[in-house]
């Protein structure tokens, strides 16, 4: 794999670079993202640089700007520090730079970059680490050394600036600025469409050889600003220290209860500053430990450390952008960039959750849940197109707001015109898709619990938008779904696309299993869904309608329409536009109206359905339709690589499945500059596991039952990693003739290789002769 970072052969916990590189610079900010699921912020410097994406997220504080879209407004920074060195602005791209060093600890999520900084004749050198608390969401630390060959003179100016904005879009309205003790500088706004307000608090100490010094600083504000001011003469080889202590609170948190929230939020300031910051580091190192990295068990064992690397680095960033509220839920691009305003797609429910769903299923509950919260919002969109139940949106933000996707995208390369974004009127099957979330959730968890006071509902909503969505063809006598969008997106209006068609008639099947599960054991409940859902009518309807729906099966050849359409249109030969750099390279030579009539994919879709409905279709279809629709593929989405590595997994296409893999750990990590500089792509981090983890580790759900199949790569020797499944801890160890699985808590029952064996509470089996034969292709 090539990173655009360096790795350590004995640490995989550890990213950096030793090269500074202006041009990198966005692509480095994104990936060394520092948060806790609360705040994030990009990685930044301290001091300013120039076209640098200086942001910083609180998760669910939407706000609208006139004639623009919900988006999460970028928050005064409270990283910012100027550093003057006899009178010169330390600038990386003045003087000289040397031992240059910035790397990130994935297993604590603290920042370091350290330097010497020659100019005017002496060597300045600087060390900055930060973090952001996994201990307490609301903190941020940071800490600067500097010592000189010579003596100098270091003013200092460090503070909270809130002249942020999104690309131009100032989303928040100044409120008040304090001094507080003469210590703690204070910043309130408000999101001026939203009315969330916000509260950022600062304070800093000094240090000179580990003396604290009772300097007082020379308080400056501004429009949006307040600055602390400091001036300090070092002799040659003092140590001089800086430890900024900053927090941010808002009206929306749900963890403070004094109502005159600046004085909570000093108040909670000063309490985190009687500790220094070693001690808070390793307040949040054990939070990270007993939170995230002990539920979550992966180990690679190979020649080469990148792909475990890739898992950690896929792993943190999932669990630093991931909200800790079910009113929230985790964008496309979390809290790393601008990119898609902060909202939230199905890449969590297909991408995302299967890493929560099997690790740590309490969070996947809160991501469920946050659809459960979104039905009155799914409602609206239904309404306003002419359906009932609940059509979920394609873009969503606040639970409650329905569809946020942006109306207009960039202009035709033909007419010069602005492109309609049609996503979030006739990409539908969002909808089935998080309805396979909860019955993945349900299957994985047995959670009964919230089956009762969500997902049931869930599951019956849904399958009332699908059946009024539906369209009778009277000449064929069967039903239809017309004018939708795929999963392949290049394919705008199609008719019966199979990915949207089976996953509308799977839906609509589980709603008439929900029925009767609860007429059967519980009758009080389909009462009060039945007053709310009108389940009786809806149950005649789906019983009426659901074997008519057409599912496009294969032809001849074993292939499965993608649409009506898509086997004849034009064939071209893709394989120049199949280049991993993120960047749309056919549209450089087609417009989106001439794309549609060529069998060109964006991304996996018919793929797509074969990886999630595996049991549906012999391994003969599967490879047929490999063979048919990889090579017309572009893989221009970073979705498109995880479904295809799996599968070629299974078929036996090792070095084809290795190559998708490769690609999507490369997607944010890679040389390419690509997409990556307006943040992460939180689905491939997702993705990364699901390879990992179900497809060379087996792990699937088949017929509601756990299933082991390991087919792990050439390259490595051994995988063991750790899932949760009904309540037990599932540990598999697996090498390329042995397999062992462990559990921990009540046994549990799994298939390998088409046998089911069991293994006892608290104990462990060995099963031999555990691969599959594989179809070759």
């Amino acid at each position: 794999m090539k990173f655009c970072v360096d790795t350590d052969k004995n640490n995989s916990w550890y990213i950096g670079t030793k090269d500074y590189d202006s041009k990198m610079i966005n692509k480095i900010e994104t990936i060394m993202f520092q948060g806790n699921g609360y705040v994030g912020m990009r990685g930044v410097t301290e001091e300013p640089q120039l076209n640098e994406k200086r942001d910083m997220f609180v998760s669910g504080t939407f706000d609208a700007f006139p004639s623009e879209v919900t988006e999460l407004p970028n928050l005064p920074d409270l990283l910012n520090m100027v550093f003057q060195i006899d009178g010169e602005t330390l600038n990386l791209k003045d003087g000289q730079v040397k031992g240059y060093h910035k790397y990130l600890n994935m297993k604590n999520g603290e920042l370091t970059r350290e330097f010497t900084w020659i100019i005017n004749h002496k060597q300045i050198n600087f060390k900055f680490t930060r973090f952001v608390s996994m201990d307490n969401y609301h903190l941020l630390a940071s800490k600067v050394t500097v010592s000189a060959d010579k003596g100098i003179n270091l003013k200092i100016k460090s503070g909270i600036d809130g002249q942020q904005s999104n690309s131009g879009t100032q989303h928040l309205m100044e409120g008040s600025k304090r001094f507080y003790e003469g210590k703690f500088i204070q910043l309130t706004e408000k999101s001026q469409q939203s009315k969330i307000e916000f509260v950022f608090n600062s304070m800093h100490k000094l240090f000179v050889n580990e003396v604290l010094l009772n300097d007082k600083p020379y308080i400056k504000m501004g429009r949006r600003q307040i600055f602390e001011n400091y001036d300090v003469d070092l002799a040659a080889g003092q140590i001089f220290q800086i430890v900024k202590y900053s927090n941010v609170f808002t009206s929306i948190d749900t963890d403070v209860k004094d109502d005159d929230l600046a004085e909570a939020s000093v108040n909670c300031l000063k309490k985190s500053s009687w500790a220094n910051y070693h001690e808070l580091l390793q307040k949040s190192t054990r939070a990270w430990e007993k939170n995230i990295w002990k539920k979550d068990l992966v180990e690679i064992q190979s020649d080469d450390i990148t792909p475990q690397v890739a898992i950690n680095f896929a792993r943190y960033q999932l669990a630093a952008n991931t909200p800790h509220s079910p009113n929230m839920n985790i964008g496309a691009k979390g809290l790393t960039g601008e990119g898609y305003k902060g909202h939230t797609f199905w890449d969590t429910e297909i991408f995302m959750l299967p890493y929560f769903i099997f690790t740590m299923p309490k969070i996947a509950r809160n991501l469920l849940e946050y659809r459960y919260l979104g039905l009155e919002g799914a409602h609206k969109k239904a309404i306003r197109n002419g359906y009932r139940g609940a059509e979920f949106p394609w873009e969503a933000a606040n639970p409650s707001d329905g569809e946020t996707a942006p109306l207009w995208g960039s202009a035709d390369i033909v007419t010069g015109e602005p492109m309609k974004v049609w996503s979030g009127f006739i990409e539908q099957h969002i909808t089935g898709d998080v309805v396979y979330a909860v019955m993945e959730y349900l299957n994985a968890t047995n959670d009964r619990d919230f089956a009762k006071k969500m997902g049931y509902e869930i599951i019956l909503d849904a399958a009332r938008f699908w059946v009024s969505r539906l369209e009778y063809d009277q000449d064929h006598e069967r039903y239809e779904i017309t004018n939708v969008i795929g999963p392949d997106e290049y394919k705008e209006h199609a008719d019966n696309n199979a990915y949207t068609n089976y996953l509308a008639h799977w839906c609509i099947q589980k709603a008439i299993q929900v029925v009767n599960i609860l007429k059967e054991d519980h009758p009080d409940l389909y009462v009060t869904l039945d007053k709310k859902l009108d389940l009786a009518e809806s149950y005649n309807d789906w019983i009426s309608r659901v074997n008519k729906i057409y599912l496009p099966q294969p032809n001849k050849n074993g292939v499965i329409p993608q649409d009506d359409k898509y086997l004849a249109k034009k064939r071209i030969d893709v394989t120049k536009y199949q280049i991993n750099d993120q960047i749309s390279e056919i549209f450089k030579d087609y417009n989106l109206d001439q794309v549609n009539d060529l069998q060109v994919t964006k991304q996996a879709d018919v793929m797509l359905l074969i990886n999630l409905f595996d049991d549906y279709f012999d391994k003969d279809v599967k490879l047929a339709n490999w063979n048919y629709y990889e090579p017309k593929t572009t893989h221009e989405s970073s979705l498109s690589m995880p479904p295809h590595s799996m599968i070629a997994n299974e078929l036996g296409l090792d070095d084809q499945a290795y190559k998708f893999y490769r690609w999507t750990c490369e997607t944010d990590m890679g040389v390419h500059v690509g997409k990556s500089v307006q943040g992460m792509h939180l689905a491939s981090c997702g993705g990364i596991w699901s390879m990992t983890v179900q497809g060379f580790g087996g792990v699937r759900i088949s017929n509601g039952k756990l299933r082991i199949d390991p087919h792990l790569p050439k390259a490595w020797s051994s995988l063991k990693y750790q899932i949760y499944w009904h309540g037990s801890i599932v540990k598999v160890s697996i090498t390329h003739d042995e397999m062992e699985v462990e559990v921990v808590g009540d046994g549990i029952e799994f298939i390998n290789n088409g046998q089911e064996y069991q293994v006892p509470d608290n104990s462990k089996i060995e099963v031999d002769d555990f691969v599959p034969e594989k179809v070759k292709g």
